[in-house]
């Protein structure tokens, strides 16, 4: 017999959704706990991840537009030759600085409680045109990829490691790969749906 999942409560209730997209998605507490022992891997590795994630943003014009939007404190700069580069840059060291945060919560999370599932969700919602934050418009389309492009860094540097036996690797990479799809579905649900904290 079908579970039932509520419909209302799926797009109204964030815990609920998250509940329902993992149990769908088969990720447990052993691969939160699999995340956590990637700590001493990922970690001294997250200054070239950042740093090849901007290095790809700044291989496309309309991903490198994306440095001149408005920003938490920061003002809008157009996007032109003679802008500014000292702001430029202090935008830039700001974001990269936000993505290695990012990074590191997501593997030292041990608990994802309702507090963990708000941030994850709020990094959706900080990307989107929303009323309830000052946000920097992002589209889809750039988070899509970005997602996906951080994806395979990750997989690509755990597939490469040589401490790493084969089993912890497979673990290593699913519990990586179920864990961006339940970001990209709170991308997702900031992108169009009206789902409650």
């Amino acid at each position: 017999m079908a579970e039932h999942i509520d419909k209302i409560c799926l797009n109204n209730n964030l815990r609920y959704r998250f509940d329902y997209v993992s149990k769908f998605l088969n990720f447990t507490k052993d691969d939160i706990a699999c995340l956590n022992a990637l700590v001493p891997i990922i970690f001294p590795r997250i200054p070239s991840l950042v740093e090849a994630v901007y290095k790809k943003f700044n291989s496309f014009d309309i991903t490198k537009q994306s440095f001149y939007m408005r920003s938490g404190n920061f003002e809008s700069f157009p996007f032109n030759e003679d802008t500014d580069a000292t702001i430029i840059s202090t935008k830039t060291d700001f974001r990269k600085d936000m993505l290695s945060m990012y990074l590191k919560r997501v593997f030292i999370q041990t608990e994802w409680n309702d507090k963990f599932l708000q941030y994850l969700s709020q990094i959706g919602e900080i990307h989107t045109e929303s009323d309830r934050t000052e946000s920097t418009h992002i589209d889809y389309m750039h988070v899509n990829t970005l997602l996906g492009y951080l994806e395979n860094l990750l997989i690509d540097l755990l597939w490469n490691m040589e401490n790493l036996d084969r089993p912890k690797k497979s673990l290593s990479i699913r519990a990586v790969n179920k864990f961006f799809w339940i970001q990209n579905d709170f991308f997702t649900m900031n992108y169009g749906s009206t789902v409650k904290k």
